[in-house]
């Protein structure tokens, strides 16, 4: 999830937030793929879930890099971000912080491991939030996504509809013109390794992919 609360928003931005703060009490799955399960993060690493909803992965997560690690929650809808810190209470390894995915208040290099599930096709500017991924990502970190794109670039109807932002098919872009945005933030070893069948949604159609990428090469080269 990437738009917060709805003060002083567009209509895009308050119909997210209105979705996923509902969603924040209801037990349903919110992801489009495995992104936790195919980073699988090490004891010891620092994993930041960006978009954490209701904090699911960030609970598993938090299991996965045992007591040495810490998993990070980041998510801007404030519903979501207080039902996924009573989802890791009393866990010593996990946090959640509330924000949003293009401005993350995290520090440069804090991450080894950065995941993401169906949440970053909400975000207006993907770019922006792949610059970011590549600042938290610490030398030699990755970054699995899981998210919803386009099998073409959508009509405007469908792109000016809050709606259809909200149902997570809005703000879905072409997949590369997706790729292209994680290799314009500078990460590397960029490569697609699950995609489904396209299949319909409000009339058009979008398909979900599970990508990995590397930190900047810039950093690895420090």
């Amino acid at each position: 999830m990437v738009t917060g609360d709805d003060q002083g928003m567009g209509p895009i931005g308050q119909a997210v937030a209105a979705r996923y703060g509902a969603l924040a009490s209801q037990t349903g799955s919110l992801s489009c793929g495995g992104a936790l399960e195919l980073a699988a993060p090490s004891p010891g690493e620092r994993l930041v879930d960006l978009g954490c909803g209701r904090g699911g992965d960030l609970f598993r997560a938090a299991a996965m890099v045992g007591p040495a690690g810490h998993a990070t929650g980041v998510d801007a809808t404030p519903r979501m971000v207080e039902a996924a810190r009573e989802r890791i209470a009393g866990l010593a390894n996990a946090s959640v912080v509330q924000g949003d995915l293009a401005a993350v208040p995290l520090p440069a290099a804090c991450a080894d491991v950065v995941v993401s599930n169906c949440a970053i096709n909400h975000a207006p500017d993907k770019a922006a939030v792949y610059r970011e991924v590549a600042r938290l990502l610490a030398a030699g970190g990755r970054v699995v996504v899981s998210d919803v794109v386009a099998e073409a670039v959508l009509p405007e109807s469908v792109r000016s509809d809050p709606a259809a932002w909200a149902a997570c098919y809005g703000g879905a872009v072409p997949e590369a013109d997706y790729l292209a945005a994680v290799a314009a933030a500078g990460l590397a070893d960029i490569r697609v390794i699950k995609r489904t069948e396209p299949y319909e949604k409000g009339g058009v159609r979008v398909l979900s992919i599970t990508l990995e990428a590397r930190a900047p090469r810039r950093a690895m080269e420090q």
